[in-house]
């Protein structure tokens, strides 16, 4: 591995390089960012000015910590700052997989200021792309600029939603389990699309039945369960393995992430306050 400048960071702050104005706004407040970055001193001081700026921050050493925690949190993560140079598995190895499986903003970082490395990662699906040794100043406003992206596109539906293996296309009607198709009825993939909308979310059956049957048609509860029964069995026979849709008794059902079939073992993962 080629090595790294160990004090990749500049700053024209009075205040040293670990010194950087808090934003005027507080938009990018309590947003979460994954650092993936091999360097100690370069993460400790990624970690310390984002934690600083009002993000939590969520850091890695190597590409293959990096993944599983991107995996294991993407419904938490606003944006991740990955470098390319890792042991073990790349940063554009990390890219392209991450990018198959979600949309979030993924800002590379570099070493080596080859236009050759700056394309390959665009064109792999980067949003950003920053060479070291960079300013702070620019490093952090990139890093704000994507977080807001990401808030903006949150508030609109989204073109596809990832959850574990499962693909779901709001707009086409069409869900994957994998490589396998799903052959859902309307109501089926009504019910799929709103409980996976908002994973964690209980939803009694009175709101399901409102939202995919409407609000003016009467229609018993109990046709709630049946069509999740239905469902639950082709999301199985497709190949998941475990139950997304929980029973919550009494209450109503709620979509549970089903882990992808990789690994998700947390070591050499740090969690920074």
């Amino acid at each position: 591995m080629i090595a790294q400048n160990r004090h990749p960071i500049t700053s024209h702050s009075d205040h040293g390089p670990l010194a950087a104005p808090r934003p005027k706004d507080d938009g990018i407040e309590g947003a979460t960012v994954l650092v993936v970055e091999d360097d100690p001193i370069l993460l400790g001081t990624l970690a310390y000015n984002l934690s600083r700026e009002g993000y939590r921050v969520v850091t890695a050493a190597d590409g293959e910590s990096g993944l599983s925690c991107a995996r294991r949190k993407h419904e938490q993560l606003d944006l991740v700052l990955l470098d390319v140079m890792l042991p073990g598995m790349s940063g554009f190895q990390v890219l392209r997989i991450l990018r198959a499986e979600s949309d979030i903003p993924i800002l590379m970082l570099s070493a080596r200021g080859e236009e050759q490395d700056r394309i390959d990662g665009l064109e792999l699906g980067a949003d950003d792309y920053i060479a070291k040794p960079f300013a702070l100043r620019e490093l952090l406003a990139r890093v704000r600029a994507g977080v807001r992206r990401r808030a903006v596109l949150s508030a609109q539906p989204p073109a596809v939603l990832y959850r574990g293996p499962l693909q779901i296309q709001p707009d086409r009607r069409h869900a994957t389990v994998g490589d396998h198709e799903l052959q859902l009825r309307p109501k089926e993939f009504g019910l799929l699309t709103t409980l996976a909308l908002e994973p964690g979310r209980v939803f009694s059956r009175q709101d399901l039945l409102d939202a995919i049957w409407g609000e003016e048609v009467i229609v018993d509860e109990r046709t709630v369960d049946v069509h999740i029964s239905w469902l639950r069995a082709k999301l199985m026979d497709a190949g998941m393995s475990v139950d997304a849709i929980r029973t919550v008794y009494g209450a109503g059902y709620r979509f549970v992430v089903p882990p992808r079939p990789e690994s998700d073992d947390a070591a050499g993962v740090d969690h920074l306050p």
